[in-house]
């Protein structure tokens, strides 16, 4: 619409230029017809009264008088030329004694003698203003040429150039007032229209997979909103359903999984657990004096096995069932320190640039990141390499960054998206649970885990707390 406003505008305003400029190239074209027309007529009398022969030699003594009058009542200045171009006679005196005005160019008379209507026009502009000046053949009684009618014409239009300025003036003020008015229907119009397509816009920036999500009602929709209204609350509708079917699905692959993991672990102790007894079995002697020395190896073995069954599935249990969150405010810092205290390695460093980080914690989960992190940091050293581990506690801002450092093996590009997986490891024993369990903890607190990796050089893991937490 304002669009449109403007070419409108435009095209008026252009098309009343031309429109303008036309009017006035036909105004004075046609005035200076009449005033040619005239001077001839008058000049023809004039001819027609004299008693001295109608010779171009006697066209200055004709005219010495006449001249004057008949430009003083047709209120037109003109000259008389001979058929060469020199200046005879002009009805201005100065004019007479302008030496570049006493001879006409050739290509006037060149013009004036090719043209079948006997009559030229020049076209020029001087000073500012459109210049025409008609050249037309005065004859005798027989129509014979004997000079040459030099009609200048100045056209002036001062007048309706100001008329035009002011018709543009007012022109421009009415279509300002209609863009106003434009632009303001434009804007309500808008409003009216893009309303409900703005309600189905923010309903679906707000749909959320993880979440039940709201169907859309508008009050008297039009066809094509209610269209649109309909489609959404239907996918809707199919995305709850889809969201269903594939959480469903999730749970189920998951547990497979697990209980797939489970079997494996369960079933590597039960293996020489079994081989134990068949071998017991088979070289058991009530009468060997050395019975019981067996039987203690025997069942020490069977404890060691039972043992690591258990603590497959007290892993497990952690990892399945995280204990709720209690916040209380810790220093991060004493805290830590606190969790490396049950490590007996002395090549375990602690480093901390402040006394006290206070934050939101909960004591028991932080500890198990910090004792995982460590744990994992001792696995990776390769025995070959001399040990180095260091743990550090920082503060940036609103969190509170710790790190643990180690010279270990390092971590490959490949498994750099799966090293937070449940059951994912690189290591030849252990279930891999260890940082999937730290990732979920550091995401309940809306926290953040990376790593940066170099083989064979080490591997630094950073997580980072919000120091307050809403949960």
């Amino acid at each position: 619409m304002i669009l449109l406003v403007l070419i409108a505008s435009v095209l008026i305003a252009g098309v009343t230029i031309y429109q303008s400029r036309e009017r006035n190239s036909d105004y004075h074209e046609i005035r200076l017809d009449k005033k040619e027309e005239q001077v001839k007529q008058s000049v023809s009398n004039v001819l027609k009264r004299t008693t001295y022969p109608q010779t171009t030699e006697n066209l200055p003594h004709i005219f010495r008088e006449e001249i004057y009058q008949i430009a003083e009542v047709l209120s037109a200045h003109f000259n008389i030329y001979d058929l060469d171009g020199q200046l005879l006679k002009s009805s201005r005196p100065d004019f007479e004694k302008a030496l570049t005005s006493n001879c006409l160019d050739a290509e006037v008379l060149n013009n004036l003698q090719a043209s079948l209507e006997r009559r030229y026009i020049e076209r020029n502009s001087a000073a500012g203003d459109k210049y025409q000046a008609s050249y037309t053949y005065i004859t005798d009684g027989k129509f014979k040429p004997i000079g040459i009618l030099n009609l200048p014409y100045y056209e002036d239009n001062t007048f309706n150039d100001m008329e035009l300025r002011e018709f543009l003036i007012r022109l421009g003020w009415v279509y300002f007032a209609m863009l106003i008015i434009a632009i303001g229907l434009a804007y309500f119009i808008t409003k009216y229209i893009t309303r409900s397509l703005q309600t189905i816009s923010d309903m679906m920036n707000k749909t959320d997979l993880t979440k039940r999500n709201e169907k859309i009602y508008i009050e008297n929709p039009s066809e094509e909103i209610g269209k649109l209204v309909d489609s959404y609350n239907d996918m809707i509708d199919e995305l709850e359903q889809s969201a269903a079917k594939l959480a469903r699905s999730e749970r189920e692959q998951a547990w497979r999984e697990m209980a797939k993991q489970v079997a494996h672990e369960i079933k590597n102790p039960l293996t020489p657990m079994r081989l134990s007894v068949q071998s017991f079995e088979r070289k058991f002697d009530s009468t060997d004096p050395n019975v019981k020395d067996k039987v203690g190896e025997y069942s020490k073995t069977l404890i060691q096995q039972i043992d690591t069954m258990s603590n497959i599935a007290s892993a497990f249990s952690n990892f399945a069932k995280m204990p709720a969150q209690q916040n209380e405010t810790l220093n991060v810092v004493k805290i830590v320190k606190l969790a490396l205290d049950i490590f007996n390695e002395d090549y375990i460093h602690f480093l901390a640039e402040e006394q006290e980080i206070i934050a939101k914690l909960d004591r028991t989960q932080l500890i198990r990141v910090i004792t995982n992190l460590v744990k994992n940091a001792i696995q990776a050293i390769p025995e070959s390499v001399t040990p180095r581990i260091l743990v550090s506690v920082s503060s940036e801002k609103e969190s509170v960054k710790i790190s643990v450092a180690d010279n270990g093996v390092g971590i490959a590009d490949d498994h750099r998206e799966k090293v937070f997986e449940p059951k994912f490891t690189t290591k030849t024993s252990g279930m891999g649970l260890g940082l999937g369990m730290v990732s979920n903890i550091v995401d309940t607190y809306n926290g953040s885990i990376d790593f940066t990796s170099q083989i064979n050089k080490g591997t630094v893991f950073t997580v980072k707390f919000p120091k307050e937490n809403n949960l």
